[in-house]
């Protein structure tokens, strides 16, 4: 990262775009995800290995509770709601998820629904682990994104026809 402004250096790995608009880093991939190079497909490998340990742990820790309350004999109704609870909101926080890897979120919709997606994390966490068996998750959404942004750029720079000052008149 350059010290005076924040952006990332050519060296760290942003392809140079001469002064357009720069692709934007992903979680794990950086801008590897703009061109597959420097390690992509060992991230991809590493990414979807990485949220599907992660998921079956969770899983684990949430059997150890689920029995957890089965020795405390909190009662049936207890447990049928826990379970439903955590299929419902791990069901839920997996569409959100999955939606966010082809459009944005809204911020206040997102904070909204912080609770609902921490208390269903293995659904966060397993789609996250199918979006990186075919690509970086978000990649499509932030190649879109760049596209566009690349376009609106060329477009604005071809229009210009040179210094306006240097211009003879006819």
């Amino acid at each position: 990262m350059s010290a005076a402004n924040g952006t990332p250096d050519r060296a760290a790995g942003t392809p140079d775009t001469s002064g357009g608009p720069r692709p934007e880093p992903l979680r794990f991939f950086g801008t590897t995800w703009f061109d597959h190079g420097r390690g992509y497909a060992a991230r991809r490998v590493g990414v979807s290995a990485g949220s599907l340990a992660a998921a079956a742990a969770s899983c684990f820790v949430l059997r150890i509770a689920y029995q957890g309350l089965q020795i405390a004999q909190v009662g049936s109704f207890v447990n049928l709601l826990l379970v439903v609870m955590f299929a419902v909101c791990s069901a839920l926080a997996f569409r959100h998820t999955w939606e966010g890897f082809t459009r944005r979120h809204d911020p206040a919709r997102q904070s909204a629904l912080r609770g609902m997606l921490g208390i269903g994390f293995v659904g966060s966490l397993l789609a996250y682990f199918f979006r990186s068996l075919t690509e970086a998750p978000g990649e499509k959404l932030l190649r879109e994104e760049y596209e566009t942004a690349r376009a609106q750029y060329e477009k604005r720079v071809s229009r210009r026809s040179g210094n306006p000052k240097k211009r003879r008149r006819a």
